[in-house]
C-alpha cells in the first residue's frame, strides 16, 4: 500500500476517535474532537497531493479518498444532530447528496466514465468542514461577539451542496438519459 493510501486509511480510522472524544462527557471534549477532525480534513488534500506529486494515483485511492471523505462528513453530522445542535433535515440534505453522487460516480464507472471532483464539490467540502467545526465549537471564539459562524457556514454548506449536486446530475444528464434504456 503506498503513502497516500495509507493517509486516506489513517483519516478513516479518525472517524471513531472524533466521534469517541466528541461523545465524552470531559472537558473541552468539542475542542479536541473539532482539532481531530480537522486534522482529518486536512489529510484529504495531503494525500491527494503526495499521490499526484509522486505519481501513485491508483484506482483504491480514488475511490477510497471520496468515500472516506463522506463517512468523515456523515459522522460528524450524525454526531452534531444527536447532540442537539444540527437540524436532522440539514445532515439529510447534505447526507443524502453525498450519497447520490456517489451513486451517480460508481454508475458512470460501470459505463466506462470518469466523473472527476469539481472546484464546487471542494468548495462544498470546505464549507462543510468550517461548519462542522464551528458548530462543534458553539462559534468559538466568536460567540463573544455574537458572530453565528456555525449558521453562517451551514446555510453555505447547504447550498454549495444542493448547488454542487445538480452541477454532477446536469454534465451527466446525457449519460443517465443514453442509459436509461
Amino acid at each position: 500500500m503506498n503513502t497516500p493510501n495509507s493517509i486516506t486509511l489513517a483519516r478513516l480510522l479518525l472517524v471513531p476517535v472524533f466521534f469517541l472524544i466528541a461523545s465524552m462527557k470531559i472537558p473541552y471534549a468539542d475542542y479536541i474532537a473539532a482539532a481531530v477532525f480537522v486534522v482529518g480534513a486536512a489529510t484529504d488534500g495531503i494525500d491527494g497531493y503526495i499521490a499526484r506529486k509522486n505519481k501513485q494515483v491508483t484506482r483504491l485511492g480514488r475511490f477510497l479518498d471520496p468515500l472516506v471523505d463522506k463517512i468523515m462528513v456523515a459522522a460528524a453530522l450524525i454526531l452534531l444532530v444527536e447532540m442537539g445542535r444540527l437540524p436532522g433535515w440539514i445532515a439529510l440534505i447534505i447526507i443524502g447528496r453525498e450519497l447520490s453522487i456517489t451513486g451517480l460516480r460508481a454508475f458512470a464507472s460501470v459505463e466506462g466514465i470518469v466523473i472527476s471532483a469539481s472546484v464546487l464539490g471542494k468548495i462544498k467540502t470546505v464549507t462543510q468542514v468550517v461548519a462542522v467545526v464551528a458548530i462543534l465549537i458553539k462559534d468559538y471564539p466568536f460567540n463573544m461577539i455574537n458572530l453565528p459562524v456555525g449558521s453562517i457556514a451551514i446555510s453555505l454548506a447547504i447550498f454549495f451542496t444542493v448547488w454542487s449536486g445538480l452541477d454532477y446530475f446536469i454534465k451527466a444528464w446525457d449519460m443517465l438519459k443514453n442509459c436509461s434504456s
